[in-house]
């Protein structure tokens, strides 16, 4: 069980931002960034993995590593950060033509991980229910996947920005390029949550994992 951990706004170097871009301007970012995917996906051939949970675990690995990215609301509204967030992801029902979303604890350990993701996307192939499972935990973040086109920019449009603080994953479909393998990637991020800084270190962990897939095998 995860706890949600209250921060010290005295001591907070981001408090002034966060109060700013959660009640003076509400508002988010979009960055769509390329990954070099050569040796990932080279690493998922050799190891008979399946690409989509290993990419969901790369984002979860990379994501738990940043309190901006584990960020969550108190019952009274105050900043928080989660021990550890957990992916929260679509699978998709080609006779329905509609998605589901369902969630697996987040595992330091890929190969659990992935058992347990691949389960859950065959189990929920047919889902019929956008949310089939009903032990949702507040602690999630979201991924999704387009697997059917590229795209070098993507951009969701949420009302009023809110108050929904974790960070949301798109995963577009790879496209060669001059011998190279290129993962697009959107990402929306909360400004109360995390400035383009702290966006750009999680980009750089995640092009880390994949130049290193050692944890693949």
């Amino acid at each position: 069980m995860s706890t949600l951990r209250p921060i010290d706004v005295d001591s907070w170097p981001r408090a002034e931002h966060f109060r700013h871009y959660s009640t003076d301007v509400p508002c988010t970012y979009a960055i769509t960034v390329e990954l070099d995917a050569t040796r990932l996906t080279a690493a998922i051939r050799n190891a008979a993995r399946k690409t989509y949970p290993t990419q969901i675990w790369a984002l979860a690995d990379a994501v738990n590593r940043h309190e901006q990215f584990r960020m969550g609301l108190t019952a009274d509204g105050a900043p928080g950060i989660w021990d550890v967030v957990h992916p929260a992801f679509t699978v998709f029902n080609p006779e329905r033509e509609t998605f589901a979303s369902v969630w697996t604890p987040y595992d330091p350990d890929f190969a659990t991980f992935h058992e347990h993701a691949v389960d859950l996307l065959s189990t929920h192939r047919s889902a019929t229910e956008m949310f089939p499972q009903s032990d949702t935990p507040p602690n999630t973040f979201d991924v999704s996947s387009l697997p059917w086109t590229t795209f070098t920019a993507f951009s969701l449009q949420i009302k009023d920005a809110g108050t929904h603080l974790p960070p949301i994953f798109t995963l577009g479909r790879y496209v060669e390029r001059a011998g190279q393998v290129i993962q697009p990637l959107a990402i929306q991020i909360h400004h109360a949550a995390a400035d383009g800084f702290h966006t750009g270190r999680l980009v750089d962990d995640l092009q880390r994992l994949f130049d290193d897939p050692s944890w693949v095998g």
